[in-house]
């Protein structure tokens, strides 16, 4: 398939750090309203320049469009390119309203094109591997999840000064002003529906509860900074989400059984340890000792923690287990080694890749337009909850999505 960029921020090179996995995506060029962005991307990877983002859509060769623009135009940015006849992976959330969302996946319908949006870790090995313990019945029927999203203090990281492998700086500004809500949650929300199903009902929190997050914005934003959502599902499960740039770094993700329990470090690591526990009276009564908690190898004599399960791949697991960089000198292959290893091994290019694939076959969409529009309420319901709070049940829903395509079990 061939596919072009919108926007050559600091995420575009998060997109190019697997680019060498997927062979199949022919990067037909990229767009930037900011000429000098767009050059940078040029003259570091050697891709193709337009003019102008109409004289991208022109092109007859580029089948889809990849939208990294700011959140504030992802609307206007998709809505072009569907009404070109030009399929669409957008980055997350798809819009800031509802109402647009709709609106989008109605014109993919009326010109025969597909809307796809992220996140893509749905699609990792460690997700997939707790959908296959879950699946198998291995810790009973799923009761609970907890998954958080803690993502370290923002104003003592000093994101200021990180720059991309092309000079491009950490969003800092729009980051703040949108919120690690918008920006973060659907990480969560897309494997946790994808497991449940639907939320019927959501009781959600937000607040701001720092002063001043960075240099470049002065005091409040007025946007969230923390915010934690309960969601309920049909099946009488429930799931809580936690989401902060307060708090150190926690992405944990847990599934909490009748019998069992199947637990990964960190939705931003494709191939986290998964480890699954099956409860049992030793087990829990092992963790009211001070001891076994603080000393985790001694408590796992006793079954605490449970056992690392052997994780189950997919067609693209290899993205994410080597250097897969157009370019990278030694440093940088290093670099990366240690970042894969030790700190997040992401394949962002993996949900273009199965939308490629998708339509390549012929198939129906996985991630389906019912699903990415409950995601989106979700995410805008939680956002918007302020500090008074709110209990609200959602206006979409969706079909069961199933198990995910394309596993390979051990």
């Amino acid at each position: 398939m061939n596919i072009a960029f919108v926007g050559c921020g600091f995420v575009f090179d998060i997109y190019m750090k697997t680019i060498r996995a997927h062979p199949e995506l022919q990067i037909a060029g990229v767009f930037d309203v900011k000429s000098e962005r767009m050059r940078k991307v040029s003259d570091y990877y050697g891709f193709r320049t337009y003019d102008s983002y109409e004289a991208l859509l022109d092109d007859p060769d580029i089948d889809a469009v990849v939208n990294l623009t700011n959140i504030g135009s992802h609307f206007e940015v998709s809505k072009k390119a569907l009404m070109r006849g030009k399929h669409v992976y957008s980055e997350k959330p798809l819009t800031t309203d509802l109402a647009q969302s709709r609106e989008l996946f109605e014109l993919a319908t009326a010109h025969g094109v597909r809307l796809y949006a992220a996140p893509s870790n749905i699609f990792s090995d460690s997700v997939r591997t707790i959908f296959d313990a879950v699946e198998k019945g291995r810790i009973g029927s799923p009761r609970l999840i907890y998954a958080e999203l803690d993502d370290n203090p923002i104003h003592l990281m000093e994101f200021e000064k990180v720059r991309s492998a092309t000079d491009a700086p950490w969003p800092v500004v729009e980051e703040i002003n949108e919120g690690c809500t918008f920006e973060h949650v659907g990480y969560h929300l897309v494997w946790i529906c994808g497991l449940l199903g639907p939320a019927v009902s959501v009781t959600a929190f937000s607040s701001e509860l720092l002063p001043a997050k960075s240099p470049l914005v002065a005091g409040l934003s007025g946007t969230p900074d923390y915010s934690v959502a309960s969601l309920s599902f049909a099946n009488g499960a429930a799931a809580r989400i936690t989401c902060s740039v307060v708090a150190p770094r926690d992405h944990r993700m847990r599934v909490i059984g009748d019998a069992g329990e199947v637990s990964a470090d960190s939705y931003r690591h494709y191939q986290s340890p998964v480890y699954l526990e099956t409860f049992s009276k030793r087990s829990l009564s092992a963790r009211k000792l001070h001891t076994l908690r603080a000393h985790p190898l001694l408590g796992k004599l006793f079954g605490i923690g449970g056992r690392r399960q052997k994780l189950v791949k997919n067609w693209k697991s290899a993205a994410v287990e080597k250097d897969q960089q157009m370019r990278s000198s030694l440093r940088q292959r290093l670099i990366e080694f240690v970042r894969r290893r030790e700190v997040y091994a992401q394949d962002k290019l993996v949900g273009v890749a199965e939308m490629a694939r998708e339509i390549e076959a012929d198939e129906k969409q996985f991630l389906s337009p019912d699903f990415l529009l409950h995601l989106n309420e979700l995410t805008l319901l939680i956002q918007g909850a302020g500090p008074d709070g709110v209990a609200v049940k959602p206006t979409t829903s969706f079909e069961p999505i199933g198990s995910i395509p394309g596993s390979i079990r051990p």
